[in-house]
């Protein structure tokens, strides 16, 4: 991809993000979320391969027709309400299309086969834009109309998601797969609490950012794509070895690292709102997630051969993968929690 057309596109992936999350108006919402989309297919594309066109393929039909039924919504909800403003009230059959097509933008449960396919089928960074940027541009829109959410659908989405997420990464080997499943858990977690207290979710949101882009920060630098090229990390980059437990711990939200922060403001949200069930299914759940982040942290740091003969060792060349953003990324996803009574009193 040439300088001018990366910078065009970079642009309007950008530009189109900010049109949907600053806009009151429908039609610009929108509008903002088809030129992020259609803007965002090149980037997948980046590296020309039968699976990146298959991943950008399959990326462009789900997103498609999640904008077709959003659109529809939209036009149905100007027939009842007579209004375009995205923050006015929407009727139930518009708000049950919305959430739906929402759901299927944001990868949530049952709507998430997509994810894990194209997450695997596209370069490391792209796959982090994937699953964090684009994520803005729907949860901008649900955070605006989440007075009109139906609270039973949501929570549903929510809980089969968190459920999905995390039996879907157990057997897996490909680490995109696995962050692509640890996405669609986390997205449940985010939306759980977003009829509840809204503010919450942009806390997870803001915390799943940086601690998803640190790991796939992590693993480019040391161009790790499976659990096999995980468990050779020692060698390549030995200084990563020991600082990968901590971000997938923090990752799973195991105390006392920062990802455990708005899990425990979720939960205690949900039980203030006599809401038992539903945290105690998702605790559950977390187990599981943090069984398969137990996996990478043994591959990589628990599985050095006795014998460093040369058919077991990488040649460990000099690095030119920028590192600048590495070090204060690490210490913000696991060092985070012992301010978390200052973000509470923001929350």
């Amino acid at each position: 991809m040439n300088p001018p057309a990366q910078l065009t596109i970079y642009t309007t992936m950008i530009t189109g993000t900010f049109i949907t999350m600053l806009s009151s108006h429908w039609f610009l919402t929108w509008t903002g979320l088809e030129m992020n989309m259609l803007a965002f297919i090149p980037i997948l594309m980046k590296k020309t391969s039968l699976r990146s066109t298959e991943a950008a393929i399959k990326y462009f039909l789900m997103q498609s027709t999640a904008s077709m039924i959003l659109m529809m919504a939209i036009i149905s909800n100007n027939l009842l309400s007579g209004c375009w403003t995205t923050t006015s009230y929407i009727s139930q059959p518009p708000s049950l299309m919305m959430t739906t097509a929402l759901a299927m933008k944001l990868g949530m449960a049952p709507f998430h086969f997509w994810v894990p396919e194209v997450t695997q089928g596209t370069p490391l960074i792209s796959g982090l834009l994937l699953i964090t940027w684009q994520k803005l541009a729907p949860i901008s829109i649900m955070y605006q109309i989440h007075p009109s959410i139906n609270t039973h659908i949501l929570l549903t989405l929510s809980t089969l998601s968190i459920a999905v997420g995390s039996w879907g990464g157990l057997n897996q080997t490909q680490l995109r797969k696995i962050l692509g499943y640890s996405s669609i858990t986390h997205m449940g977690w985010m939306m759980m609490t977003l009829v509840y207290n809204p503010t919450t979710t942009i806390l997870y949101l803001t915390i799943y950012i940086i601690l998803t882009t640190t790991t796939f920060l992590t693993l480019n630098l040391s161009s790790s794509t499976t659990t096999l090229m995980l468990s050779r990390t020692w060698n390549k980059s030995t200084h990563l070895a020991p600082l990968m437990a901590p971000i997938l711990m923090s990752l799973g939200g195991l105390p006392p690292l920062t990802g455990f922060l708005p899990k425990w403001i979720i939960i205690q949200e949900l039980t203030m709102n006599n809401n038992f069930l539903i945290p105690s299914i998702m605790t559950t759940m977390t187990l599981l997630n943090l069984y398969f982040y137990m996996r990478l942290i043994y591959a990589t740091s628990l599985t050095l051969f006795p014998t460093s003969n040369n058919t077991k060792m990488t040649w460990q060349l000099e690095n030119t993968k920028p590192m600048l953003l590495i070090p204060p990324l690490i210490i913000t996803s696991t060092l985070l929690l012992p301010i978390s009574p200052l973000l509470l009193t923001f929350h």
